[in-house]
């Protein structure tokens, strides 16, 4: 069997991030970027937040940002650079397991970027949770892979996992009513690896506003 899998959330994310001083960019994801860069700030849940790079950028645009993540050590890094960053009073840091944690608020903004994990993670639920945290007239935001990078760590992952953005849609009932809904397939963009690799990656993206509130 392999180790991974032997591994609780935290154990295993926080391994991963104690692997290097930096894992991710720093830079804020592209599809959050451009979907929300024109939308009015208010609170937003950043699911999976990792380094803090997302939540980091929507407070600099004057949102409040409670950022989640399973990871101690990856949350210790989001809180220095928030504190880097100057914005550290805007964002909220909460060491949770998503698997079982849910949202007690309403936000205005609810974002999952790429939301994937080589080891067990109920996916759909979790989003299911996301779509119920959503205030009238807010917005729930979710990207994924289309397919795994080739130099990821997903061999052992469901591929049900990536659903395109109307499957997905489906799923967690968005089509039934009460969301105007965009899903769409991102153009293909060019992604590197830790050690340099090129692949050309494209992204579902699920874009969906609840009804019931001001757009």
């Amino acid at each position: 069997m392999d180790t991974e899998t032997t591994q609780g959330p935290s154990e295993y994310w926080d391994s991963f991030y104690s692997e290097r001083d930096r894992i991710w960019s720093g830079k804020p994801n592209p599809a959050l970027v451009r979907e929300v860069e024109t939308v009015a700030p208010a609170r937003a849940l950043d699911l999976g937040c990792g380094e803090g790079a997302d939540a980091i950028w929507l407070a600099q645009r004057g949102w409040t940002v409670t950022g989640v993540d399973v990871s101690a050590v990856a949350l210790s890094r989001a809180q220095q650079h928030a504190e880097d960053a100057g914005v550290a009073d805007r964002v909220q840091w909460l060491e949770r397991d998503l698997a079982a944690w849910e949202p007690e608020d309403e936000y205005e903004l609810v974002s999952a970027q790429f939301l994937h994990s080589p080891i067990e993670l109920p996916r759909e639920r979790i989003l299911r949770r996301a779509a119920e945290a959503v205030a009238p007239g807010g917005l729930l935001l979710v990207v994924g892979h289309t397919e795994f990078p080739p130099w990821g760590r997903h061999r052992h992952a469901d591929e049900a996992q990536l659903p395109t953005a109307e499957q997905l849609a489906m799923t967690l009932g968005l089509r039934a009513g009460g969301w105007e809904v965009e899903a769409t397939t991102s153009d293909g963009r060019e992604v590197k690896g830790p050690e340099g690799q090129v692949a050309i990656m494209t992204d579902a993206v699920l874009r969906a506003r609840r009804r019931g509130g001001q757009a």
